[in-house]
């Protein structure tokens, strides 16, 4: 914990990935909610079959979901998610006449059930 996964559509030509993983990780890690930058897991995934809406568009994603242990205020889960967005905003490529949309959530990983252990 946590876990931030990134998805993107597979039409965003060389999307900065390693540039972006760098950047989540820094900006998350001085945020005081994640209290060991080794509990940070961070990936990114791309989606080659994607369908955004039924209009003949050029449109593609970016979204990006944070899963935390339970427990964090509303106020909190706003920073994170904030934050998260500013770093893709920056990051995320724009082609010339393609609609990107980008989403950020925050989910609650319940604390009674996870599990972790380091082998």
């Amino acid at each position: 914990m946590p876990h931030l996964i990134v998805e993107y559509s597979g039409n965003l030509p060389h999307y900065p990935e390693a540039e972006a993983l760098t950047a989540l990780n820094a900006a998350l890690c001085a945020h005081p909610q994640v209290l060991d930058e080794l509990d940070l897991k961070t990936r990114f995934v791309v989606a080659d079959s994607f369908e955004i809406g039924t209009a003949p568009a050029q449109r593609a994603f970016v979204h990006a979901q944070l899963r935390v242990l339970s427990g964090r205020t509303p106020e909190a889960k706003k920073e994170l998610s904030d934050l998260i967005a500013g770093v893709l905003r920056q990051l995320t490529p724009r082609p010339q006449g393609v609609l990107v949309q980008l989403s950020v959530e925050i989910v609650d990983m319940d604390r009674g059930s996870y599990a972790k252990e380091k082998l």
